[in-house]
């Protein structure tokens, strides 16, 4: 694999005086010799002339974050990534590439995730070039090149991980946004890392349950929420009425068996985790009656 290295230009503000400052004075004696009807003398200002046009076809910019790849008859010689106004050989061929950071937003993709449930899912990944060498000769276009992979990678990941974790330590895509996405970036760069492209972030940007099974997926969501929800007040309501029978013993309130303690903790079970509000009903009667 061809690495990256660095090329060299030379000034192009003083090549590009003295190149003119040549063309004018070749000009002045082609003129001249023309006129005094020289043969030899005039056919060589001439070419001293061509020679210099030639040569003030080998000026190139470089913009901030950008690089030129610099080629002679298919060899590369080196990338130049000082910015500014230089001069290089005009035999060789400079190839542009920016340095600057991109990004772009995965289309929608309808992937099965771990459980085989289908879903909607998009990702928007940050890149860049570091390697111009790389991302120019390895692979025939490295932007696309970016966006397939990028697709592929979270394809590959989506379906390594369910929509809802429903087991303990279990990662989901929609509970560890964080870990997913650092999942994603590393996917993404090992297969891009070829391309001489770093991967700055990559984030899942829209996630979603496929339209048939929305309602149904959303039903579930509930019911779960619901039994988690139960099971708290489950555990509150024995709480209060453990600390209920404690204080009643320890303070010598009331004294109550077994089946008064039972009847005790039916009804504050069931006041403390109805749904609806309780009706009190006033016992005029004896404890027992």
């Amino acid at each position: 694999m061809l690495q990256e290295r660095k090329a060299h230009g030379f000034s192009g503000w003083l090549l590009l005086i003295t190149l003119v400052a040549a063309l004018f004075l070749l000009l002045a004696g082609l003129i001249s010799s023309a006129r005094k009807s020289e043969g030899w003398p005039t056919l060589a200002w001439l070419i001293a002339l061509v020679v210099d046009a030639f040569l003030l076809g080998g000026f190139v910019v470089v913009n901030p974050n950008e690089a030129k790849v610099v080629q002679l008859f298919g060899t590369y010689k080196g990338t130049l990534r000082e910015m500014g106004f230089w001069w290089m050989n005009p035999l060789m061929s400079k190839r542009r590439v920016s340095l600057r950071i991109r990004n772009f937003e995965t289309p929608k993709l309808k992937i099965n995730d771990h459980d085989g449930n289908p879903i909607e899912i998009a990702a928007v990944v940050v890149w860049k070039v570091v390697d111009s060498a790389e991302a120019a000769f390895e692979v025939d276009d490295y932007e696309n090149f970016v966006h397939v992979q990028s697709e592929s990678a979270l394809r590959n990941m989506a379906t390594s991980h369910p929509y809802d974790a429903h087991q303990e330590d279990q990662l989901s895509l929609r509970a560890n946004t964080g870990e997913i996405a650092t999942h994603l970036k590393k996917e993404i760069q090992d297969r891009l890392s070829k391309a001489g492209v770093e991967v700055l972030e990559a984030r899942i940007s829209h996630l979603a349950y496929a339209p048939e099974i929305a309602s149904a997926m959303l039903r579930r969501q509930q019911a779960t929420a619901i039994v988690a929800a139960r099971q708290k007040y489950v555990e509150g309501a024995v709480g209060m009425v453990e600390m209920a029978l404690e204080l009643l013993s320890r303070k010598n309130i009331v004294q109550l068996d077994e089946e008064r303690k039972a009847a005790m903790v039916s009804n504050m079970l069931v006041v403390l985790c109805s749904d609806q509000h309780t009706q009190p009903v006033i016992n005029t009667g004896s404890l027992y009656h």
